[in-house]
């Protein structure tokens, strides 16, 4: 169990410091529209991705087991409500679409590096 909390708390500090990171980027070399892209991508999916885990932590912990009909309902009133997010941004060209993916990617890139760090320590710790 201590592999999966040192990853989620990886993956959870990680998601702010890479969208700070690609944003603090973005402004000082791209257009406004596309910092404005990277800004608004990143700060949807950490958002979506820190209310995830609050639920998931709310429905897995006793004595407050929640069904899982509950969990997929917010699940899909946040993927819905995300979508209709993106949709308005890209429908409004209020952002530059190629930005709004690279903050969509966030959480991605910090899954990877969280993966990556995991699997080091993997290999080092079984050829030392």
């Amino acid at each position: 169990m201590q592999i999966e909390r040192r990853i989620l708390t990886f993956v959870t500090r990680a998601n702010w410091v890479i969208f700070a990171a690609a944003v603090a980027v973005s402004a000082g070399f791209a257009s406004r529209q596309f910092a404005l892209g990277v800004f608004s991508g990143g700060l949807i999916v950490t958002v979506n991705f820190h209310l995830l885990a609050r639920t998931l932590r709310g429905a897995l912990t006793p004595p407050h087991l929640a069904s899982h009909h509950v969990v997929l309902a917010k699940y899909y009133v946040r993927f819905a409500l995300s979508g209709f997010v993106i949709f308005l941004l890209i429908a409004g060209r209020l952002v530059d679409p190629i930005g709004l993916v690279i903050g969509l990617s966030v959480v991605v890139v910090s899954i990877m590096l969280a993966t990556v760090r995991e699997l080091k320590k993997l290999i080092f710790k079984e050829a030392g």
